[in-house]
């Protein structure tokens, strides 16, 4: 049938390719690219279709993300990461679903994940304090999905949920000033005292378990795929986008330089260059079908009811985490290969490289400690994680 999403978005290319620039300086993408993207469907492509949503196959998800990011990481980092919340959301269970898209279905959802929130258990809920930091997006959306822990009488935390909030119950606070990824406006949410009625909770366990509530009416078998899988993946999607777009602009600039030193001659007789433009093909090739084909592997096995094994797990997150060292060596071997042209400051080249560097340090592209999880599984160790 193919991806008539990314269809819509290409025509959109051309115009967030002209923006990137402005997006970068001005610290945020602009209103005309988010409505764009709203009416293109892409924040629609995970959410659950009961509740206007496509449930679309995560695969085309992630090649609308990196086709966007290509032309401007920011843009393209702000889409995975609102994009990829409706999927979450659908876990919830149905009165929070209501709550967020009865009123209008385009309603999008930020997030910030580390457990920094105080839950205190009260009648029917809980009382919910706390500041977070980096919400990619928060200033387009009306509700903040965060990360909290429950704390006991001894003071102790006794269970680590995730929690959903309005807009009328947080402030956003401006505080991104940043090196790369400029434009997403990260910013930080602060809540005081909140009331979060039982129905906009979820733990994280039962997640990690591929259990939530919202499974009785969201039954399709994208709802029963592991959220270190789905989040992950939207996490590298971007950053192996920048890269891509990175690289398009290398070619392109290498046909047409021509070389002012060392002799004079054309780049693109330069067997140096075309040896890097060789090893960072490669690269990004090889990420995007480690990547997809594991997803593509775990939504089978969800719609043929199979369980998803943990050595599936592993092998996703090995291959998320190094997809993203994939993609940092390839931009960092066009960025040095570009020559002073890469220094530039709002050179493609230079602003894919800033990008990628910036995404590559979230928690969910942390390699080492990725790879090591893969490593205890393999040696047949116990493995215990919410991102795996």
């Amino acid at each position: 049938m193919g991806n008539t999403v990314l269809e819509r978005v290409r025509a959109l290319l051309p115009a967030i390719s002209e923006r990137a620039r402005t997006t970068d300086e001005s610290g945020r993408v602009p209103e005309e690219t988010v409505g764009e993207l709203i009416d293109a469907g892409v924040f629609r492509m995970l959410q659950p279709r009961p509740f206007g949503g496509q449930e679309a196959d995560p695969v085309e998800f992630y090649e609308v993300v990196r086709a966007i990011s290509a032309a401007c990481c920011s843009t393209g980092w702000i889409t995975s990461v609102l994009g990829v919340h409706p999927w979450q959301l659908g876990l919830f269970p149905e009165a929070a679903q209501t709550e967020v898209w009865d009123p209008d279905p385009d309603t999008l959802v930020s997030s910030a994940y580390a457990p920094v929130g105080r839950l205190t258990p009260v009648d029917d809920g809980y009382r919910l304090t706390g500041r977070w930091s980096f919400s990619s997006g928060c200033h387009y959306a009306r509700w903040a999905l965060l990360g909290a822990l429950v704390v006991g009488d001894q003071g102790r935390p006794v269970d680590f949920l995730t929690v959903l909030v309005p807009r009328s119950d947080y402030r956003i606070e401006e505080a991104w000033d940043v090196v790369g990824l400029r434009g997403t406006a990260s910013n930080d949410i602060l809540v005081d005292q909140a009331f979060v009625p039982r129905h906009r909770v979820i733990r994280n366990y039962d997640q990690a378990q591929l259990k939530g509530p919202g499974q009785r009416i969201n039954p399709g078998p994208l709802y029963r795929l592991p959220f270190a899988a789905v989040f992950t993946s939207a996490v590298t999607a971007p950053v192996v986008g920048a890269v891509t777009g990175g690289y398009d602009s290398y070619v392109s600039m290498t046909k047409e330089r021509v070389r002012l030193s060392l002799g004079g001659g054309r780049f693109a007789e330069d067997p140096y260059a075309q040896v890097a433009i060789a090893r960072a093909a490669c690269e990004i090739d090889a990420t995007i079908l480690q990547m997809d084909h594991n997803i593509r592997e775990m939504t089978v096995r969800a719609a043929e009811g199979r369980d998803i094994p943990m050595e599936l797990r592993l092998r996703t997150r090995r291959d998320q985490v190094r997809g993203t060292e994939r993609a940092i060596a390839a931009i960092d071997l066009l960025f040095k290969t570009a020559g002073g042209t890469s220094l530039r400051r709002g050179s493609p080249i230079e602003r894919a490289w800033r990008d990628a560097h910036a995404g590559s340090v979230h928690v969910a592209n942390d390699v080492e400690r990725t790879l090591a999880m893969y490593g205890r599984g393999a040696l047949g160790l116990t493995v215990e994680d919410n991102l795996v």
